[in-house]
Protein backbone atom coordinates (compact mmCIF):
# COMPACT_ATOMS: atom_id res chain seq x y z
CA UNK A 1 0.00 0.00 0.00
CA UNK A 2 1.33 3.44 -0.90
CA UNK A 3 2.36 5.43 2.17
CA UNK A 4 -0.24 8.18 1.77
CA UNK A 5 -3.01 5.57 1.47
CA UNK A 6 -1.66 3.84 4.58
CA UNK A 7 -1.80 7.07 6.56
CA UNK A 8 -5.34 7.73 5.36
CA UNK A 9 -6.42 4.22 6.42
CA UNK A 10 -4.73 4.82 9.77
CA UNK A 11 -6.94 7.87 10.29
CA UNK A 12 -4.02 10.30 10.30
CA UNK A 13 -5.11 12.54 7.43
CA UNK A 14 -6.58 12.53 3.94
CA UNK A 15 -4.26 11.32 1.18
CA UNK A 16 -3.50 14.91 0.26
CA UNK A 17 -2.82 15.80 3.88
CA UNK A 18 -0.65 12.70 4.20
CA UNK A 19 1.43 13.86 1.23
CA UNK A 20 2.13 17.12 3.08
CA UNK A 21 3.21 15.23 6.21
CA UNK A 22 5.53 13.07 4.13
CA UNK A 23 7.07 16.05 2.32
CA UNK A 24 7.60 17.76 5.67
CA UNK A 25 9.69 14.80 6.85
CA UNK A 26 7.30 13.92 9.67
CA UNK A 27 6.74 10.31 8.59
CA UNK A 28 9.20 7.43 8.94
CA UNK A 29 9.01 3.83 7.75
CA UNK A 30 11.28 1.42 9.64
CA UNK A 31 13.20 4.41 10.99
CA UNK A 32 13.84 5.96 7.56
CA UNK A 33 12.18 9.09 6.21
CA UNK A 34 9.16 8.18 4.11
CA UNK A 35 8.89 9.36 0.50
CA UNK A 36 5.88 10.04 -1.70
CA UNK A 37 6.63 6.83 -3.64
CA UNK A 38 7.20 4.67 -0.54
CA UNK A 39 5.13 1.50 -0.31
CA UNK A 40 4.26 -0.04 3.07
CA UNK A 41 4.11 -3.79 3.69
CA UNK A 42 2.45 -5.63 6.55
CA UNK A 43 5.59 -5.89 8.75
CA UNK A 44 6.77 -2.29 8.27
CA UNK A 45 6.77 0.15 11.19
CA UNK A 46 5.23 3.52 10.35
CA UNK A 47 5.55 6.53 12.64
CA UNK A 48 4.26 10.10 12.44
CA UNK A 49 6.11 12.63 14.58
CA UNK A 50 7.73 9.70 16.36
CA UNK A 51 4.44 8.03 17.26
CA UNK A 52 3.49 4.64 15.75
CA UNK A 53 0.38 4.42 13.61
CA UNK A 54 -1.60 1.37 12.52
CA UNK A 55 -4.29 0.64 9.97
CA UNK A 56 -7.87 1.02 11.07
CA UNK A 57 -10.39 -1.67 10.13
CA UNK A 58 -12.15 -1.06 6.83
CA UNK A 59 -15.52 0.59 7.35
CA UNK A 60 -18.48 1.21 5.06
CA UNK A 61 -21.32 3.48 6.19
CA UNK A 62 -24.50 4.54 4.39
CA UNK A 63 -25.78 7.94 5.52
CA UNK A 64 -29.18 9.51 4.86
CA UNK A 65 -27.83 13.02 4.38
CA UNK A 66 -30.18 15.78 5.54
CA UNK A 67 -30.32 19.25 4.03
CA UNK A 68 -27.91 21.89 5.32
CA UNK A 69 -25.00 19.51 5.95
CA UNK A 70 -21.89 19.79 3.78
CA UNK A 71 -20.29 16.77 2.09
CA UNK A 72 -16.74 17.03 3.35
CA UNK A 73 -14.64 15.78 6.24
CA UNK A 74 -13.86 19.29 7.52
CA UNK A 75 -15.42 22.66 6.75
CA UNK A 76 -13.35 25.86 7.21
CA UNK A 77 -16.58 27.79 7.78
CA UNK A 78 -17.50 25.61 10.74
CA UNK A 79 -20.64 24.14 9.18
CA UNK A 80 -21.78 20.68 10.19
CA UNK A 81 -20.35 17.96 7.95
CA UNK A 82 -21.45 14.47 7.00
CA UNK A 83 -18.51 13.08 8.99
CA UNK A 84 -19.85 14.87 12.09
CA UNK A 85 -23.14 13.04 11.63
CA UNK A 86 -21.60 9.59 11.28
CA UNK A 87 -19.18 9.81 14.24
CA UNK A 88 -17.54 6.52 13.31
CA UNK A 89 -14.53 5.17 15.26
CA UNK A 90 -12.69 4.72 11.95
CA UNK A 91 -11.90 7.79 9.86
CA UNK A 92 -14.40 7.50 7.02
CA UNK A 93 -14.80 10.09 4.27
CA UNK A 94 -17.59 10.65 1.73
CA UNK A 95 -17.50 9.07 -1.72
CA UNK A 96 -18.40 11.86 -4.13
CA UNK A 97 -20.49 14.85 -3.17
CA UNK A 98 -24.03 16.00 -2.60
CA UNK A 99 -24.83 19.72 -2.50
CA UNK A 100 -25.58 21.16 0.92
CA UNK A 101 -29.28 21.47 0.06
CA UNK A 102 -29.51 17.97 -1.47
CA UNK A 103 -30.63 15.06 0.69
CA UNK A 104 -30.25 11.33 0.34
CA UNK A 105 -27.95 8.35 0.04
CA UNK A 106 -24.26 8.98 0.66
CA UNK A 107 -21.56 6.35 1.18
CA UNK A 108 -18.64 7.01 3.53
CA UNK A 109 -15.66 4.68 3.76
CA UNK A 110 -11.92 4.40 4.40
CA UNK A 111 -11.57 1.87 1.57
CA UNK A 112 -9.64 4.09 -0.83
CA UNK A 113 -9.56 1.56 -3.66
CA UNK A 114 -13.33 1.14 -3.66
CA UNK A 115 -13.93 4.88 -3.30
CA UNK A 116 -11.75 5.54 -6.34
CA UNK A 117 -13.69 2.99 -8.42
CA UNK A 118 -17.08 4.35 -7.38
CA UNK A 119 -16.05 7.93 -8.18
CA UNK A 120 -14.49 7.10 -11.58
CA UNK A 121 -16.69 7.76 -14.65
CA UNK A 122 -15.40 4.56 -16.28
CA UNK A 123 -17.44 2.38 -13.92
CA UNK A 124 -20.76 4.17 -14.57
CA UNK A 125 -22.11 3.88 -11.03
CA UNK A 126 -25.88 4.31 -10.95
CA UNK A 127 -27.31 7.28 -9.06
CA UNK A 128 -31.08 7.74 -8.76
CA UNK A 129 -32.54 11.16 -7.90
CA UNK A 130 -36.02 12.42 -7.11
CA UNK A 131 -36.48 16.10 -7.97
CA UNK A 132 -39.27 18.53 -7.15
CA UNK A 133 -39.36 21.08 -9.96
CA UNK A 134 -41.04 24.29 -10.96
CA UNK A 135 -43.94 23.74 -13.32
CA UNK A 136 -45.20 20.46 -14.75
CA UNK A 137 -42.82 18.82 -17.23
CA UNK A 138 -44.38 17.70 -20.49
CA UNK A 139 -43.87 14.32 -22.14
CA UNK A 140 -41.52 16.09 -24.56
CA UNK A 141 -39.38 17.42 -21.70
CA UNK A 142 -39.12 13.94 -20.16
CA UNK A 143 -38.14 12.53 -23.54
CA UNK A 144 -35.40 15.18 -23.80
CA UNK A 145 -34.00 14.01 -20.45
CA UNK A 146 -34.03 10.42 -21.67
CA UNK A 147 -32.25 11.28 -24.90
CA UNK A 148 -29.56 13.51 -23.37
CA UNK A 149 -29.26 17.23 -22.79
CA UNK A 150 -26.73 19.59 -24.36
CA UNK A 151 -24.97 21.36 -21.47
CA UNK A 152 -22.14 23.90 -21.54
CA UNK A 153 -19.61 21.11 -20.90
CA UNK A 154 -21.03 18.80 -23.56
CA UNK A 155 -24.03 16.53 -24.04
CA UNK A 156 -25.17 14.26 -21.23
CA UNK A 157 -25.54 10.54 -21.74
CA UNK A 158 -29.08 9.23 -22.10
CA UNK A 159 -30.81 8.90 -18.72
CA UNK A 160 -33.77 6.98 -17.39
CA UNK A 161 -36.51 9.48 -16.55
CA UNK A 162 -40.09 9.15 -15.34
CA UNK A 163 -42.69 11.29 -13.63
CA UNK A 164 -43.53 10.44 -10.00
CA UNK A 165 -46.14 13.19 -9.78
CA UNK A 166 -47.14 16.39 -11.57
CA UNK A 167 -43.98 18.19 -10.40
CA UNK A 168 -41.79 15.25 -9.32
CA UNK A 169 -39.23 13.72 -11.67
CA UNK A 170 -37.08 10.63 -11.10
CA UNK A 171 -33.76 10.58 -12.95
CA UNK A 172 -31.32 7.66 -13.07
CA UNK A 173 -27.82 8.64 -14.17
CA UNK A 174 -24.47 6.93 -14.65
CA UNK A 175 -22.51 10.17 -14.89
CA UNK A 176 -21.38 12.42 -12.06
CA UNK A 177 -20.95 15.94 -13.36
CA UNK A 178 -21.22 18.86 -10.99
CA UNK A 179 -24.86 19.92 -10.41
CA UNK A 180 -25.84 17.64 -13.30
CA UNK A 181 -29.44 16.93 -12.30
CA UNK A 182 -30.14 20.58 -11.55
CA UNK A 183 -28.57 21.67 -14.83
CA UNK A 184 -30.46 19.07 -16.88
CA UNK A 185 -33.84 20.03 -15.46
CA UNK A 186 -33.13 23.74 -15.77
CA UNK A 187 -32.23 23.14 -19.43
CA UNK A 188 -35.72 21.74 -20.14
CA UNK A 189 -37.35 24.66 -18.36
CA UNK A 190 -38.05 23.15 -14.95
CA UNK A 191 -35.58 24.33 -12.28
CA UNK A 192 -35.19 22.08 -9.24
CA UNK A 193 -36.71 23.24 -5.96
CA UNK A 194 -35.76 20.16 -3.93
CA UNK A 195 -33.42 17.26 -4.72
CA UNK A 196 -33.10 13.86 -3.07
CA UNK A 197 -30.83 10.93 -4.01
CA UNK A 198 -32.86 7.80 -3.34
CA UNK A 199 -30.32 5.21 -4.47
CA UNK A 200 -26.54 5.06 -4.93
CA UNK A 201 -24.69 2.07 -6.40
CA UNK A 202 -27.68 -0.11 -5.60
CA UNK A 203 -27.87 1.06 -1.96
CA UNK A 204 -31.24 2.37 -0.79
CA UNK A 205 -32.26 4.25 2.35
CA UNK A 206 -34.90 1.76 3.48
CA UNK A 207 -35.12 1.98 7.27
CA UNK A 208 -32.62 4.86 7.51
CA UNK A 209 -34.14 8.20 8.51
CA UNK A 210 -32.71 11.65 7.72
CA UNK A 211 -29.47 12.16 9.64
CA UNK A 212 -29.22 8.44 10.44
CA UNK A 213 -26.65 5.98 9.13
CA UNK A 214 -25.95 2.27 9.11
CA UNK A 215 -23.05 -0.06 8.45
CA UNK A 216 -23.17 -1.93 5.16
CA UNK A 217 -23.69 -5.65 5.40
CA UNK A 218 -20.96 -8.07 4.37
CA UNK A 219 -22.99 -9.01 1.30
CA UNK A 220 -23.31 -5.35 0.27
CA UNK A 221 -19.58 -4.77 0.65
CA UNK A 222 -18.82 -7.89 -1.38
CA UNK A 223 -21.20 -6.76 -4.14
CA UNK A 224 -19.62 -3.30 -4.31
CA UNK A 225 -16.07 -4.60 -4.32
CA UNK A 226 -16.81 -7.12 -7.07
CA UNK A 227 -19.28 -5.08 -9.10
CA UNK A 228 -16.98 -2.38 -10.44
CA UNK A 229 -13.93 -4.33 -11.53
CA UNK A 230 -12.59 -7.03 -9.25
CA UNK A 231 -10.66 -5.50 -6.35
CA UNK A 232 -7.97 -7.36 -4.40
CA UNK A 233 -8.98 -8.75 -1.04
CA UNK A 234 -8.88 -5.94 1.56
CA UNK A 235 -5.92 -5.92 3.93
Amino acid sequence: MRLNAYLARAGVASRRGADELIKAGRVTVNGEAGQLNTFVESRDRVQVNGHPVELQPLAYVLLHKPAGVVTTAHDPQGRRTVVDLVEHPSRVVPVGRLDADTTGALLLTNDGELAHRLAHPRYEVEKVYEAEVEGEPSDAAVEQLRSGIELDDGPTAPAQARMLGPTRVELSLHEGRKHQVKRMLAAVGHPVTRLHRSRYAGLTLEGVGPGESRELTGAEVTRLRSGYGELPAPS
